[in-house]
C-alpha cells in the first residue's frame, strides 16, 4: 500500500507565527511539503529554508495549482479576506486566530469551504500546550468531583504599546480580546462546551492605548459550573493560569508550556527534550479523602506538542478524519468575542 503524497503547503507570511509556530512543524512532519511563501520584499524565509519558493504576492501563491494547503498567518484584520481568496482558489486553509472578527464572517467562510469542498481548519495551538493538556487530564479524570469554579487566565505585564499597529489601532480584530481571547475561550469551550450564558467586561488601562488591554468573561454552565476566562496586560504579579475547584479537590497550574521558548532557541520539534516542562513547574493537586483529610501532591504534565495539531490537519485533509477544533466551537467562540460588553 503506497503512502499518500505530502501536502504541498505555502505560508502567506513569515513573521513570528510562521517562523516559530508553523514552518518548523510543516518541515518536520513527513505528511507535508513546505513549499512556498508570500514575501513581497525581503525574502527572509530562505535564510532558514534555502529551497523554499518565494512568491512576490498572495495572488501568485494562490495561482499555483500544485499548492494544496495555504496557511493564513497574516495580521488578524486580513484573515477573512485572504482565507476567502484561498478557498475560492480551491485551497485548503489553516487559519490563524482569530478565524474571523464576526460571526457573519465565519459563517461565510464555512459556507465557502463547503461549497469549494475544501477544509477550513483553525490554528488553535494552545490546545496542545503542556499545561493545558495537564488541566484536561485532571478534568477528565473526575478526581475533583463536581466542578463549580474554574479560572483560565493569560496575564502579562506589558505597559508599552505593541509596535504592530494592527494590534493597537482601533478596528476589527484589534485589542487584547481578539489577540489572546481566542486562545483561552477555545480552551474553555474544548473542555466544557457552549455556555448557557456569558457576562463580558473589557477595559483599557495602558497609557495612550486606543484598544482594550483587559477582558474577563464569566461563563455559566449546567450543574452550577462557573468558568472565568480573563487576560490583562498590566498584571504585575499573575495568579496561576489555571485554577479549578470541585467538590472533592482543587488543582492549580501555571502557564508553564515551554514550546515557544524552545522554538525561539532553534530547537527542533523532533528533539527528545522538546515540549518537556522544567523541574519544579508541576501543578498542585489537592484531594479530599472520605474523612475530609486533604492531601496535596505535585501533578506533572506530559510534554506539550504542537505537532499534534499538524497531525490533525494532515488526517483531516488526507483521510477526512474530523478535525478536533469543530466548526460549531468556532461559532461559539466568535459569538462570545462579538457579544457586547456590560458594566
Amino acid at each position: 500500500m503506497t503512502s499518500p503524497s505530502p501536502i504541498r503547503t505555502a505560508l502567506l507570511a513569515y513573521g513570528m507565527s510562521g517562523k516559530l509556530f508553523q514552518a518548523p512543524f510543516l518541515a518536520a512532519h513527513p505528511g507535508f511539503e513546505l513549499y512556498g511563501v508570500a514575501e513581497r520584499t525581503e525574502q527572509r524565509m530562505r535564510h532558514d529554508y534555502p529551497t523554499i519558493r518565494s512568491y512576490p504576492s498572495v495572488a501568485e501563491v494562490l495561482a499555483d495549482p500544485t499548492i494544496e494547503l495555504v496557511v493564513v498567518n497574516t495580521p488578524s484584520n486580513t484573515h477573512f479576506d485572504l482565507a476567502s481568496q484561498a478557498l475560492r482558489a480551491g485551497k485548503h486553509v489553516l487559519l490563524e486566530k482569530p478565524v474571523a472578527t464576526s460571526v457573519a464572517q465565519l459563517q461565510e467562510l464555512l459556507a465557502l469551504a463547503q461549497q469549494q469542498s475544501c477544509h477550513l481548519l483553525a490554528y488553535q495551538n494552545r490546545r496542545w500546550d503542556s499545561d493545558f493538556q495537564a488541566v484536561r487530564r485532571v478534568v477528565e479524570s473526575g478526581q475533583l468531583g463536581q466542578l463549580f469554579e474554574v479560572h483560565i487566565c493569560y496575564d502579562r505585564y506589558k505597559p508599552t504599546l505593541n509596535p504592530k499597529k494592527f494590534k493597537e489601532e482601533p478596528g476589527p480584530g484589534a485589542g487584547l480580546l481578539y489577540d489572546l481571547g481566542p486562545h483561552i475561550i477555545d480552551q474553555a469551550i474544548s473542555l466544557f462546551g457552549k455556555p448557557l450564558s456569558a457576562h463580558k467586561t473589557v477595559g483599557s488601562y495602558r497609557p495612550n492605548t486606543q484598544v482594550d488591554d483587559f477582558f474577563s468573561l464569566h461563563l455559566r454552565y449546567p450543574a452550577g459550573l462557573n468558568v472565568w476566562v480573563s487576560s490583562g496586560l498590566l498584571i504585575a504579579d499573575p495568579v496561576p493560569a489555571y485554577v479549578l475547584h470541585g467538590t472533592q479537590g482543587s488543582y492549580q497550574k501555571g502557564r508553564t508550556d515551554g514550546q515557544e521558548a524552545q522554538l525561539l532557541q532553534g530547537l527542533s520539534p523532533l528533539a527528545p527534550e522538546y515540549g518537556h516542562e522544567k523541574p519544579g513547574q508541576e501543578g498542585r493537586l489537592t484531594l479530599a479523602a472520605p474523612d475530609g483529610t486533604l492531601s496535596t501532591a505535585p501533578y506533572p504534565a506530559a510534554p506539550g506538542d504542537y505537532m499534534g495539531l499538524f497531525e490533525s490537519v494532515f488526517q483531516a485533509i488526507r483521510n477526512d478524519v474530523p478535525y478536533p477544533i469543530r466548526a460549531e466551537q468556532l461559532l461559539w467562540q466568535n459569538e462570545l468575542l462579538e457579544q457586547p460588553a456590560t458594566l
